[in-house]
């Protein structure tokens, strides 16, 4: 790579990205200075990952920004947006599951979320396992006892005109059929929500109060009822650990690890007792010192809004590299001042070592796992090499599989998997548009040249226009099927020019056999090599995709095609009358009355939408 002229570059605060030959970013950082920064990647002695990183590259970028706030955020967007290869990376970054109240329903119910934040969705935790979520809520149901069921249960209750079980044994106040109204459901979930945010104790002296006074008043089934209920609310309570004063919100962050990966464990103290854990490992590819990495686990935490919103205190194991920019920008997201400290003494000191202890054991376990999967990805990935005769360990495969019934809603998939992982958001999938009948030759085609073409066309583009969808081509081509399929990845990819490009193969069900092209009989992988392990994964894996995407067409048009045609009846109001009545089978088995009994449903489309249904066909006139 060329050093850009000294002049180009700004002093002032930026980001600045590492490109490779296919304009794909390998690496994103920031600056305070641009050009100090960027002159620094072509001196000598550069530290080993990050000289790799230099030769790696092509070119060299870099966008200005006002100030270090700006810049530390747009460092975030670029490697959220882009996952270069040779930043810090999470290398289990696993969804953690949430208690969540659906504030913004008619009816709100808890239930357990993961993923990324929903509007009108009130969130508590993380929590460790999902059933550690489904047992607290279990103890609070006889308190707070609010619905637990689907908005479609929900509504077939209503239908029916009675509850379900949960009502009858009290951990439910019955909502589907008039037994409470809105506001005193509302007020059930605003102490549900008061509890879980850590204000305990007025739940707790509220229900000895009414206990007594049922008590006095001679109630004494009512006053049992409240016994267990105080019971069961401080059985949860006890599940949530006190670790600092009840007027404290804080994040403690511990982290243990080695030159390569590092683990962090995050507790979540609310109104001093701990809501919510969660952990990740980092992989350490580029070459950071510990209080660079720490303001990078920072940046990672609170980059987008947490579900618990920023904390007063975060406490950290090591000061972090740019502390007063971190604070300030976590101040700008919490609306007030964050104060980020590391704890030398008293119990915050002591909570800090509990959390720092855990990660130790994190990465401990962590190792034990990874050391064998490690290994024989890699064992993998070089036979695969070795016996294919590639030119490198084909560190992207793309495998392609198509799915039909008798030639309807055919469609093809493309699987992808990078240093022997499965990288789900590059998965595509593709309908046939040009093939009739049954032939799978011919739709493997169409689905190769597309994606080779859209390929092609991303290559010829200018490097800030590329789009990335099919911008870096496979190290490795796997089709499913025999020699016939390969034959057509090989034209296809003849005709296109690519063929000296990129290799190819495919793989046979029925012997698990390896074709390559110019070789008459098949490579033979033995049957407990780690290739041959990763080809079969990467086979079922395309087989699977396609047959889910085959069958979510096919569903759809079996079930619209039963409505389709009725005069009044358009998207709109068919897909609501399959949900209010819960299905196309209700539908089916609706009488006239109860169609007609839909206020929003004119009575002509009602008979005929009964007519449609209970015509009889041709084979049965």
């Amino acid at each position: 790579m060329q050093r850009p002229p000294a002049g180009s570059i700004p002093d002032a605060p930026g980001s600045y990205q590492f490109k490779d030959a296919h304009g794909r970013v390998i690496y994103v950082g920031k600056a305070k200075s641009l050009r100090s920064r960027l002159s620094n990647y072509f001196s000598a002695g550069l530290p080993p990952r990050t000289a790799q990183m230099v030769a790696t590259a092509e070119t060299v970028e870099w966008i200005q920004v006002r100030n270090d706030v700006e810049a530390f955020m747009l460092e975030y967007s670029l490697i959220k947006a882009h996952r270069p290869r040779f930043n810090i990376r999470l290398v289990d970054d696993k969804s953690y599951p949430f208690l969540a109240v659906t504030v913004g329903d008619e009816w709100p119910r808890p239930m357990v979320m993961r993923g990324a934040k929903r509007k009108g969705v009130r969130y508590f935790g993380p929590f460790a396992h999902a059933y550690a979520i489904r047992e607290t809520l279990d103890l609070l149901l006889r308190t707070f006892p609010v619905r637990t069921c689907s908005d479609v249960k929900l509504d077939r209750h209503r239908k029916l005109g009675r509850p379900c079980l949960l009502f009858h044994i009290e951990k439910c106040t019955g909502p589907c059929v008039g037994e409470i109204d809105h506001q005193g459901y509302r007020e059930l979930v605003d102490e549900l929500i008061q509890f879980l945010d850590g204000d305990t104790d007025t739940i707790v002296k509220r229900l000895e109060i009414e206990m007594r006074d049922a008590a006095g008043e001679l109630e004494f089934e009512r006053a049992a009822r409240l016994r267990d209920r105080l019971t069961s609310v401080r059985k949860a309570i006890e599940r949530q650990q006190m670790v600092a004063d009840r007027n404290e919100d804080l994040d403690v962050v511990g982290m243990a690890g080695d030159e390569l990966e590092a683990a962090v464990q995050v507790f979540h103290v609310r109104r001093g007792r701990v809501v919510g854990r969660k952990g990740f490992v980092l992989d350490k590819v580029e070459d950071v010192s510990e209080a660079e990495l720490m303001g990078r686990i920072v940046l990672d935490l609170y980059g987008d809004p947490p579900p618990l919103a920023v904390p007063k205190q975060v406490l950290l194991p090591t000061e972090p590299a740019d502390l007063d920019v971190l604070c300030e920008l976590l101040g700008e997201l919490r609306g007030s001042a964050v104060a980020i400290r590391v704890p030398h003494r008293g119990d915050k000191r002591t909570l800090q070592e509990t959390v720092t202890r855990n990660a130790k054991e994190e990465f401990t376990r962590h190792r034990l796992r990874r050391a064998a999967d490690h290994n024989s990805r890699a064992r993998a990935l070089n036979e695969l090499q070795e016996q294919l005769g590639l030119p490198e360990a084909p560190l992207r495969i793309e495998c392609y599989d198509m799915s039909h019934l008798q030639g309807t809603d055919y469609v093809g998939s493309m699987v992808v998997v990078e240093d022997g992982l499965p990288k789900k958001s590059e998965y595509r999938r593709f309908r046939i548009r040009g093939v009739p009948g049954n032939d799978d030759f011919a739709a493997m085609e169409e689905v190769l040249g597309r994606r080779l073409a859209n390929y092609l066309a991303e290559r010829h583009k200018p490097v800030s226009e590329r789009e990335g969808r099919f911008a870096y081509p496979p190290q490795l081509l796997l089709v499913d099927g025999g020699k016939g399929q390969l034959s057509v990845a090989v034209r296809v990819l003849q005709e296109l020019g690519l063929d000296e490009e990129i290799p190819v193969a495919s793989l046979a069900k029925r012997f698990e056999e390896v074709f390559v092209p110019g070789q008459a009989d098949p490579v033979r992988l033995p049957r407990q090599s780690e290739a041959l392990y990763l080809l079969q994964r990467i086979r079922d894996e395309s087989h699977r995709f396609a047959i889910g995407y085959h069958r979510s067409l096919r569903d759809k048009r079996m079930t619209t095609s039963v409505l389709d045609g009725i005069p009044g009846l358009g998207p709109t109001r068919r897909a609501r009358l399959v949900k209010e009545l819960g299905g196309m089978r209700a539908v089916k088995r609706a009488s006239l009355e109860e169609l007609t009994a839909l206020t929003w449903l004119p009575d002509s489309v009602a008979e005929g939408v009964h007519e449609h249904i209970h015509r009889p066909s041709p084979s049965r006139r």
